[in-house]
């Protein structure tokens, strides 16, 4: 009996499940000669030692540089001029002379009697300051003699007014005596503390009164020590038409019966080669608390997008200000020496380094990973993959110190990546089927032989 009458004779199950066994079959040889199979890439570092520094961004703008402008309040015409662009000029010295039109004469004499004024001021502030001095003197001694008092009245001595020993009334006065004597030497204390801060008031109110008087005054002066630039002033030209910012010129007391309100303009300007720019950054209230006097800094500028400069923390404005609900705190940064031509009220970007810690081993944070017994990294040596224990320290967003666990030269895996790939091994077959027989008989449509 052939193959086919023997499929023939066989129960309809029969029938029905070897064909399904022989599928089944070629997809296991099919999975098993032409399957996928994973690749796993791992990515390596070796461990070296370095410095961990972590930082924070902060923007602001440039509020100083190394320029100082020229300016004046006065109203008249250029009469004479010391001085051109390019000359090294000191503080205070003569710039130019104005003749002055009416109104600026009578702002002027306002500012001077405003700045005569102030001087009287303080005049009289040391003046209280050495009645102060006394009063403490006096005070002092009575505050000696009272606790003389005391102590003899109450040691059993006798009272130098009756002659007899100190009755319990005249005790208690004795004492009462003693506490208005600390009270009136303290209170001489305070009234001279109060005289020294009047004197420090009254002199800066004359500062502002000179000044305020230099800026209307016939006379200009040079503002700071440096080399002239851009002076805009020659003989017989005018000077108070044009208005680029208002000043007070007022007196140096409280009162502001004597203010004026002049315009001011730019005429110049003096440049400092020693100087140093300033910036001001503002900070969240996170990032204050990390900021500190003396950190480094790097900065960029949208003005110079192909430079870069450095500097340190000068100072950190603690009180903040509000808007909006939020608060903000500002730090003042100091750069170092530049040749650019920076200017105030330039954008400028700021990385503020908040810590550092050097000669430490560094691993990319990635590589540590973390299981119920603790944090370890998987070290490749010899071609293996093992996983060893460490002990981690500081870190930033991208690096992490290690303690302990690792030592300089380990290869370490970062990250790993897998990658399919195709089996093209074939396994060749003979045109025989599971059944002996030809395999050009016919048979059901995909069943191999019949």
């Amino acid at each position: 009996m052939n193959v086919k009458n023997k499929f023939a004779s066989l129960p309809l199950a029969a029938k029905i499940a070897i064909p399904c066994l022989l599928l089944g079959l070629g997809i296991i040889l099919g999975i098993k000669f032409f399957g996928n199979s994973s690749k796993v890439t791992y990515l390596t570092e070796t461990v070296a030692k370095g410095t961990l520094m972590t930082s924070i961004s902060a923007s602001g703008t440039i509020t100083s540089g190394d320029t100082t402008y020229i300016t004046t309040g006065s109203t008249g015409t250029v009469r004479k001029v010391y001085v051109k662009n390019g000359d090294t000029v000191t503080k205070n010295q003569k710039l130019a002379e104005i003749t002055l039109d009416d109104l600026g004469r009578e702002t002027q004499t306002t500012a001077w009697n405003n700045y005569q004024e102030a001087l009287v001021n303080v005049k009289t502030a040391k003046t209280q300051k050495e009645t102060d001095v006394i009063n403490i003197l006096l005070k002092k001694d009575d505050l000696k003699n009272a606790e003389t008092a005391k102590r003899d009245a109450h040691s059993g001595g006798w009272n130098p007014t009756t002659h007899n020993p100190y009755t319990d009334t005249e005790l208690l006065i004795v004492d009462k005596q003693y506490e208005e004597a600390i009270a009136g030497y303290d209170a001489a204390i305070s009234n001279s503390s109060i005289s020294n801060a009047n004197i420090s008031l009254t002199q800066v109110k004359a500062s502002a009164a000179y000044r305020s008087y230099q800026q209307v005054s016939s006379t200009v002066y040079a503002p700071a020590s440096g080399i002239l630039d851009n002076l805009a002033l020659a003989p017989g030209v005018s000077i108070g038409n044009t208005q680029t910012s208002s000043i007070t010129v007022s007196s140096g007391t409280d009162s502001t019966s004597n203010s004026v309100s002049v315009n001011s303009q730019k005429i110049g300007a003096i440049k400092n080669p020693e100087g140093q720019y300033q910036a001001t950054v503002s900070l969240t209230e996170v990032d204050v608390t990390t900021v500190k006097s003396g950190q480094k800094v790097t900065l960029t500028l949208d003005a110079f997008p192909d430079s870069s400069f450095t500097g340190m923390v000068l100072a950190v404005n603690t009180s903040g200000s509000v808007s909006s609900g939020v608060t903000a705190y500002s730090a003042t940064i100091l750069l170092d020496k530049t040749t650019i031509d920076i200017y105030t009220n330039m954008a400028v970007s700021a990385t503020i380094i908040t810590f550092t810690k050097t000669d430490v081993l560094l691993v990319t944070s990635s590589a540590i990973q973390t299981s119920t017994d603790g944090s370890f990294i998987q070290v490749q040596k010899d071609g293996k993959i093992t996983n060893v224990a460490i002990e981690s320290g500081s870190s930033n967003d991208f690096q992490t110190e290690i303690v302990s666990g690792l030592s300089e030269g380990d290869v370490i895996v970062t990250s790993t990546s897998s990658t399919q790939t195709k089996s093209t091994t074939s396994k060749n077959s003979s045109g025989s089927t599971l059944f002996t027989g030809n395999s050009r008989s016919g048979g059901m449509p995909g069943a191999p032989g019949f």
